[in-house]
Parts: C-alpha cells; structure tokens; sequence
C-alpha cells in the first residue's frame, strides 16, 4: 500500500473503532426500560424511557409523557408529581 492510501485506511478504522465504542458505552449504561401513563388536566399520554436505574427511568419517561400534555414550566412541573396511571418497568 502507499502511504496516503495507508494513513487513510488508519483514519476510517479509527472512526469506526470510536463511533462503535460510543454506541457501546451509549447502550450499556441504560440497563432499566420503564413506560409511564399519565392524565392531566383530562388528557392522557405515555411515553417508554430507558436509565440505568428504575427510578430515574420512571422518571424520565413521566416527564417526556408530560411534555405532551403541558405548555410551561408550572404545568410542567405539576405533571410531573401526578401519580401515573401505569407504570411498568423491566430490566434491559
């Protein structure tokens, strides 16, 4: 191989070693998968969400549940401490 052709084909392995490494490290640490149902103000809503414990799973998928059914920070917030009609988590 010439040496351009070389240092080219270092540079692509090298991406790929890093974009794979990222993914991994990405998918590995989310280990618990909750889906949450919400109802607020009359509508309702449920989202899935992936964490690397239960509780902030739970948490995250109420919140990205939420986000549909609220406009601001309060209702936001107030949706949040509503308590879900489902809650279903299983480990990844």
């Amino acid at each position: 191989m010439t040496t351009p052709a070389r240092r080219k084909l270092l540079v692509i392995v090298a991406v790929i070693g890093f974009v794979g490494l990222l993914l991994y490290n990405t998918l590995s640490a989310q280990k618990v998968t909750c889906q949450v149902c919400v109802t607020y103000k009359g509508q309702r809503n449920c989202a899935t969400a992936s964490h690397e414990n239960e509780k902030e799973a739970a948490q995250s998928a109420q919140t990205t549940a939420c986000g549909i059914l609220t406009s601001g920070m309060n209702e936001s917030i107030a949706c949040g401490r509503v308590e879900p009609e489902v809650r279903s988590c299983r480990p990844d």
